[in-house]
């Protein structure tokens, strides 16, 4: 089975090496200082689960370096997501699969545009994983990929590469109802970004001031609203489960969208606080904690670096 992951960030570039570092035919699409170090180094994992490094990878800025591929790992972040489209052509072949990883719920949508949806699957993910330093992915917490057919089927296709994610120390659930794994973490991300980001902390600040804790357990309940009058059966317990998911997080935990924020980064803020604030004025639903943390970060959408 030939991968190829589309922008080797902290998604692309953890699951991607993980899997490369059990014998998969990896190939990673990446740019500037990145790539060299890529190309000069490989690619080395940091993370609590133990290291990894990759010392001979294939690694370019050009897909047709690459070619027809059967699965496409699509990791770009969301506003960078319509421009990179534009690679995809190139590695996809008759039966080629591309897992869109976006944060929010825009993804499939997206990536069905490029290639049709007879190469599009649903996918999501759970990881806290960055960049630190040219060549190298610093993985603080979790590590769980969900990927499935939009029509809910187990196909050949996706079991091959649900055998190859097993070979891996990843966790790996091969879904028979993606839109609600979408919809799931797209209610819990959409709160850890959204509250990470508006305080300037890391969760564990956050579950530990109960004023706070309160607040996020109700933008949780304004998310959960808002996907079950879009008909999709999210869990009727994911404010608890939620709440206990964040206390078990390393206390440094920190969402992507805070990370970006500190650097001076765009955000990903009008796809999720931003979409659920959205997506609610659309079903009726009242969303005030998502709207106030859309509105106060607004000025910062664009980065200030």
């Amino acid at each position: 089975m030939r991968i190829a992951v589309v922008g080797t960030g902290g998604v692309g570039g953890y699951f991607g090496g993980r899997l490369a570092s059990t014998g998969a035919d990896v190939s990673f699409i990446a740019r500037g200082a990145h790539l060299a170090a890529l190309r000069s180094n490989g690619l080395r994992i940091v993370s609590p689960k133990g290291d990894a490094h990759v010392p001979n990878v294939t690694a370019t800025d050009n897909p047709r370096d690459i070619g027809p591929v059967d699965v496409v790992l699509f990791t770009v972040k969301l506003y960078d997501a319509d421009a990179a489209l534009a690679l995809l052509p190139p590695l996809i072949g008759p039966a080629t699969v591309v897992l869109p990883l976006q944060n929010g719920v825009d993804g499939i949508d997206i990536v069905m545009r490029a290639v049709g949806r007879e190469h599009t699957v649903g996918a999501t993910c759970y990881v806290s994983a960055l960049i630190s330093e040219p060549g190298v992915i610093r993985h603080t917490a979790m590590d769980h990929l969900l990927f499935g057919e939009l029509d809910g089927s187990r196909s050949a296709r996706l079991e091959r590469l649900f055998e190859a994610c097993r070979r891996t120390n990843f966790q790996t659930t091969l879904s028979v109802d993606i839109t609600v794994d979408i919809w799931t973490k797209f209610t819990r991300l959409s709160v850890l970004s959204g509250m990470t980001a508006v305080t300037r902390s890391p969760v564990g600040v956050i579950v530990n001031d109960p004023d706070l804790f309160e607040m996020l357990k109700a933008a949780v309940a304004e998310a959960v609203a808002v996907a079950r009058a879009k008909g999709v059966a999210v869990r009727a317990d994911m404010v608890d489960d939620t709440a206990r998911a964040y206390q078990a997080l390393p206390y440094q935990t920190k969402a992507s969208m805070l990370v970006d924020l500190e650097n001076g980064r765009r955000l990903e803020l009008p796809w999720l606080s931003g979409a659920v604030a959205r997506i609610g004025r659309e079903v009726g639903v009242p969303t005030p904690i998502h709207t106030f943390i859309a509105t106060v970060l607004k000025p910062l959408i664009n980065g200030t670096a």
